[in-house]
């Protein structure tokens, strides 16, 4: 059964993690980024029937080699394992201050054809740090504009992915993580809203990379519990600022209380709230929040 197979890739994660984490025990070398979503994951694998977990678990290897002229280079590869991993490729992002643009993108889709080829179905993110360690510096001195990389590839590459993620929030009430919400999302130029109360409800919308910026940050407050729900990503061709303001579906980001009632004025209407979602086009979100059909 799929719920089988699940807790079979879990489990597979998590030996690979352990046994990364024992090679690599400092964390200038191995750290998982999100400790969140590799608790659910091993919750996941302990208990069953459990909750399929809502996030992937992320973490950063850094490899240090020797590039040109002996000196040493550091590369740091971003990882993230879907849930169907090893069934599918991990994602990894290789980057280094030396590289260019260019010569990141030939990099980064030049181990991406390694994995595919070697390893479909299998762990491999200590081969693919491996591959890292013994090719990525010469990636550094690739003169790409005589070789088979055109300007045109390169300029097609630059895709910008447009993000929405709706993160959910075991309750919301200090007025100071309210504050940092709406700050935060300001400063990153990201739209939404927040609902406070309990649960707490913030949907934040607009470049991927600010997104990530404001998640991560958010998740460094202390929490009861706190994960995203859902995410949705769009990659944009061009992506210039008018593509990105048309995919938004919140002129700005706002407080939104419906109509709090209970003890400490927290409890928020849900009806009012999925109305809400419903005029935004997102009704079918709150379904993944609250598990029921809205109306």
């Amino acid at each position: 059964t799929t719920e089988m197979a699940n807790q079979e890739e879990a489990e597979i994660q998590i030996s690979e993690l352990d046994l990364l984490s024992s090679m690599f025990p400092y964390e200038e070398e191995f750290a998982v980024t999100d400790q969140l979503a590799l608790a659910e994951l091993k919750h996941y694998v302990e208990n069953e029937p459990a909750e399929v977990p809502s996030s992937k678990v992320q973490f950063i290897l850094n490899v240090k080699t020797e590039g040109p002229n002996a000196s040493m280079v550091e590369f740091s590869m971003a990882c993230a394992l879907p849930l169907k991993y090893p069934t599918i490729l991990p994602e990894i992002t290789v980057r280094s201050s030396l590289l260019s643009r260019s010569q990141q993108i030939l990099l980064n889709s030049d181990l991406k054809t390694y994995l595919m080829q070697n390893f479909s179905g299998e762990p491999c993110m200590l081969s693919a740090r491996e591959w890292v360690k013994d090719h990525a510096a010469a990636y550094i001195d690739k003169d790409l504009s005589s070789s088979s990389m055109t300007a045109s590839d390169a300029t097609q590459s630059e895709v910008t992915t447009f993000t929405r993620l709706w993160i959910y929030s075991h309750h919301i009430y200090k007025k100071q993580k309210r504050k940092n919400i709406i700050d935060w999302a300001k400063e990153l130029s990201l739209s939404g809203f927040c609902m406070p109360g309990k649960p707490g409800v913030v949907c934040v919308e607009g470049l991927q990379s600010s997104c990530e910026e404001f998640w991560s940050r958010i998740r460094r407050l202390t929490w009861k519990r706190i994960l995203i729900r859902h995410r949705e990503d769009v990659s944009l061709e061009g992506g210039g600022h008018a593509e990105i303001q048309k995919q938004r579906k919140f002129p700005t980001l706002e407080e939104k209380c419906f109509d709090a009632h209970g003890a400490r004025g927290n409890h928020m209407d849900l009806g009012q709230l999925y109305h809400f979602l419903e005029e935004k086009g997102c009704a079918d979100i709150f379904q993944m929040y609250f598990g029921v059909e809205g109306h």
